[in-house]
């Protein structure tokens, strides 16, 4: 696992716990020698986790459409910057990029980004591992959603199960880890 693509919000949302947890997973990104991919802004969650990765030695790849670069503020200090041409180019050259996807707390954009992967992963299009990371509760509403939608068999209990949900990032990289050495 060399590259991790890691959705999250351009904000830092309501809670402390959101800033600390995209933080601490940079930190570990950057330790565990792992190259950060994501969004390419220098606010928000997404500011928190590449600014931890930068400081502690690690890479960053940011992947921004031109229409984002001055709203999210394009981060200035990446490793790598690449600017495209709209959000359909960002998540396929994120996909592209990237070995493994974390989602973070984040708006309808992070959503967004996390829904293309879970469905790609499930009609066949990517076997990488991906995940979310329920810092403070954030994401539950939404994984009882999944749960209903197996109830009245609108999603397959196997394709619920893709998702791997933790509470800390170091789980998620531990069970991240454990499903490519199943791979292979």
């Amino acid at each position: 696992m060399k590259r991790i693509a890691v959705f999250c919000g351009s904000s830092e949302g309501a809670s402390a716990a959101y800033k600390e947890d995209a933080v601490r997973l940079g930190s570990l990104l950057a330790q565990q020698g792992i190259t950060l991919v994501y969004g390419g802004s220098s606010v928000g969650l997404m500011g928190a986790v590449a600014d931890t990765v930068l400081a502690e030695g690690g890479e960053a790849i940011g992947v921004i459409p031109k229409k984002l670069v001055e709203r999210e503020i394009a981060h200035a200090s990446l490793t790598e910057l690449y600017v495209v041409d709209s959000m359909h180019e960002r998540k396929a050259k994120m996909a592209e990029l990237s070995d493994a996807f974390i989602t973070l707390p984040g708006g309808a954009g992070t959503l967004e980004e996390f829904f293309e992967v879970y469905t790609w992963a499930q009609i066949g299009i990517h076997q990488k591992p991906f995940g979310i990371l329920n810092t403070n509760q954030y994401y539950t509403p939404l994984i009882s959603l999944f749960d209903h939608m197996v109830e009245q068999k609108f999603l397959k209990k196997d394709n619920r199960d893709m998702v791997m949900i933790e509470e800390s990032p170091e789980s998620l990289l531990t069970n991240f880890r454990s499903f490519i050495s199943a791979q292979n």
